[in-house]
């Protein structure tokens, strides 16, 4: 088939193609065969999908129902929707197959759902639901669902079914030692009792309909579908699963003409399932396809935007583009090194200040961090100068579930008659006492005019409670008045850690094999950090009920306080992007997890952060930062190494590390990553204290290690227990001087 041109005649487009630049134009006007659109940021992407769904209704006399068209979220359909409605006068669109992959399939399965054993009218469960299942089938088992939480055990089941794995796929290898080694087991006996119950969760959705369309002995509902869709679109194509691309697959193999719209370099999902190489591989899957790139970028400036190329440059793993702007280069992108954490709070507020002097609305305004924990710094110095704030995509920090208990802990500690807060951990982590227990203590609270904690150590003195319930209540009891004890002895910031770790609650997240675990970890270690500043307890505890008052009082106009992860797709005139350290960003998780993988996610999340900003961005890192408890002496991220240097301006306090005064910055800028530097300049043999590969070293927090790697200041060492690190040499001292 050939492709389908409108006239070059600007008199006979139609209103819709006005304004579109030649690749726009081309990617609506190339409707025939398989088609990648590679739509960078601020490139106009969803234009370009609803004007190729209005071209396609206007010029191929297209039915609604002929198009599968596929978003991610089901605002974005309704939205597209809307638009394309718009562009064609109003004319109703009804009848689409326009939605999300989950509503497209449920939408399929309900017509062929007896072909995996269940009936038309069956239940999606929601998580909660699955959760609940599992535990059923764990107990049935015999298996300790304290030691292995039901809810770890789903999300394992959902990662196989978004790999599109059914049963009889996983081994008992692949199950691994999780609950007992028998998880491989539960997952068929899961899938068994959904059948029993008439009912499906939303892995299955897909799966189930993969399983149908891929069966010879129903080649006919496949074939019927390809009569139907004559056209496929799909956006964020580089954020799909295996589960969704077999799907896409199998429904394109009819009229071939599927369009792709994506973009490779943000890809930042790999965490919960998407497979960037899905995208890089689509002209392999669809042989004789086309790729066009959208490189006009309609929302930063120049300088944002060479940044931004220049970083996402070093990832070898992308198809390749270079965004570009009419609009000028605008100002350079501040780069700016500070002493520590705290440091990079007030230098960060103050400029915000600065901006609100000039007229800039709070609205306008980002701060991105890489982990949940940095928005505690940011939080506690925006309420000092009376900034509203505003955070997206979470809690503020002390309303999180985590921060909440370990304060309950500490109020119960600073005062026994908080029956709020003693209620709050009473059964956390859990104890064996329930809800009958906890109203028993209350009704005898009431009666006596006393509190919980009272009631507890009255009713411990007698046989009211069962003798478990009430050894367990004696040693909490006791746990506290020994707590209580050392408040005016020892640090309450130390004296948070051993009440968390004594009280088992460190060791239930410790223990928790959810993706959201560590997350909750780091914020505790947070917590005890921030608790530094203030003279006692009571002090902290004060000013954290004034904090969580002002937050309910945030006014509307705001600063938006945000993870990367959570500000794809969104835009601010001015964006702040702290903690730029090795380790932190990019995660040292990320990369001990996934390796060069995960390496090049983190590039590409720093290219989203980077491409989030209109007119200004602000790039920072400190030399010191209160992590995980303790003070970490960090080094500015690779990723600062890869800004070019005609593009930014650097502001580094005296005596830290200046990439803007290195001797190496090239046309490329300054090449800080093992991978790049080899391209750049041969491998020193020494460095500038004398340290070369081969030496045995001591870091104060690592230990003992060998160096493998020297480039000026910053060393690669391979620590004998902690691994490969990067740090500066300063830290060091050789081996032989202990």
């Amino acid at each position: 088939m050939s492709d389908f041109v409108l006239s070059e005649d600007p008199y006979h487009a139609p209103a819709y193609m006005e304004g579109l630049n030649p690749p726009q134009r081309e990617a609506v006007e190339t409707l025939d065969g398989p088609l990648l659109v590679l739509a960078g940021a601020g490139t106009g992407k969803t234009r370009v999908l609803t004007t190729r769904l209005a071209h396609l209704m206007r010029t191929r006399n297209v039915f609604p129902g002929q198009i599968l068209a596929v978003t991610f979220t089901n605002k974005a359909a309704q939205e597209m929707k809307s638009r394309v409605s718009d562009l064609l006068g109003g004319q109703p669109v009804e009848g689409w197959w326009l939605g999300t992959f989950h509503a497209l399939a449920a939408r399929m399965l309900r017509n062929h759902a007896d072909l995996v054993g269940l009936e038309s009218g069956y239940t999606i469960l929601d998580q909660d639901d699955s959760v609940r299942l599992m535990k059923q089938l764990m107990e049935a088992e015999n298996i300790d669902t304290k030691k292995y939480p039901p809810k770890v055990a789903a999300d394992i089941i959902s990662g196989w079914k978004d790999k599109a794995k059914i049963p009889a796929d996983i081994t008992a290898g692949d199950a691994g030692e999780f609950a007992n080694g028998k998880l491989h087991i539960l997952y068929a006996r899961y899938q068994e009792r959904l059948k029993t119950l008439n009912a499906c969760d939303f892995g299955d959705l897909l799966l189930h309909m993969i399983t149908i369309l891929k069966d010879p002995r129903h080649a006919d509902i496949l074939a019927d579908y390809h009569r139907r869709f004559q056209y496929l679109l799909v956006d964020e194509y580089q954020d799909t699963n295996t589960a969704q691309y077999l799907w896409l697959r199998l429904l394109a193999q009819g009229s071939n003409n599927i369009c792709c719209v994506g973009d490779d370099d943000q890809s930042i999902y790999g965490w919960r399932g998407a497979e960037v190489d899905n995208i890089l591989r689509f002209e392999k899957d669809f042989p004789g396809a086309k790729i066009i790139r959208l490189e006009e970028n309609y929302r930063s400036t120049g300088h944002i935007l060479n940044a931004a190329n220049n970083i996402i440059a070093n990832n070898e793993g992308r198809l390749g583009k270079n965004l570009f702007t009419s609009a000028g280069q605008g100002e350079k992108i501040t780069l700016r090194g500070l002493w520590d954490g705290e440091a990079e709070a007030r230098w960060i507020g103050e400029e915000i200040e600065n901006l609100q002097s000039k007229g800039r609305a709070l609205n306008e305004i980002a701060v991105l961090v890489r982990a949940g924990f940095q928005t505690r710094e940011f939080e506690e110095r925006f309420i000092q100068l009376g900034l509203a704030y505003r955070v997206i995509g979470g809690p503020r920090f002390y309303e999180r579930a985590e921060i909440r208990d370990a304060l309950a802990y500490l109020r119960v500690v600073n005062q026994k008659a908080d029956d709020l807060a003693l209620e709050r951990i009473i059964n956390v982590p859990k104890r064996g006492i329930g809800d009958a227990t906890v109203q028993t203590l209350y009704t005898h609270a009431r009666s006596k005019g006393i509190c919980l904690y009272d009631a507890v150590l009255d009713l411990t003195q007698t046989d009211e409670l069962r003798p478990k319930v009430k050894t367990t209540l004696m040693k909490l009891i006791d746990d506290f008045e020994r707590w209580h004890s050392l408040v005016t002895t020892m640090h309450h910031g130390e004296l948070c850690g051993m009440i968390l770790d004594e009280a088992g609650y460190t060791a239930m997240w410790k223990a928790d094999k959810s993706p959201d675990a560590p997350g909750r970890l780091e914020n505790l270690k947070e917590l005890t950090s921030g608790m530094e500043e203030y003279e006692s307890l009571p002090a902290f505890l004060e000013h954290v009920a004034l904090v969580l008052e002002n937050n309910n009082n945030a006014a509307l106009d705001a600063v938006t306080l945000m993870t990367l992860h959570g500000a794809k797709g969104l835009e601010f005139n001015v964006v702040f992007l702290p903690g730029w350290e090795d380790g932190l960003f990019p995660s040292q998780r990320t990369m001990d997890e996934n390796g060069m993988k995960g390496l090049e996610e983190e590039r590409r999340l720093a290219y989203v952060g980077i491409t989030r900003a209109r007119e200004k961005s602000y790039i920072s890192y400190a030399a010191n930062r209160r992590m995980y408890g303790q003070w970490v002496n960090a080094i500015p991220s690779r990723f600062v190494d890869e800004l070019p240097e005609d593009h930014i301006e650097a502001e580094v306090e005296s005596g830290l590390y200046d990439p803007g005064r290195s001797a190496h910055w090239d046309s490329k800028g300054f090449e800080g990553h093992i991978q790049t530097a080899r391209r750049v300049q041969p491998e020193q043999s020494h460095s500038e204290q004398g340290y070369g590969r081969g030496d045995r070293v001591f870091h104060d927090k690592f230990g003992m290690g060998t160096v493998i790697h020297v480039e000026g200041s910053k060393i690669d060492i391979n620590f004998d227990k902690a691994g490969h690190k990067r740090v500066v040499d300063s830290f060091i001292q050789p081996a032989d001087s202990l």
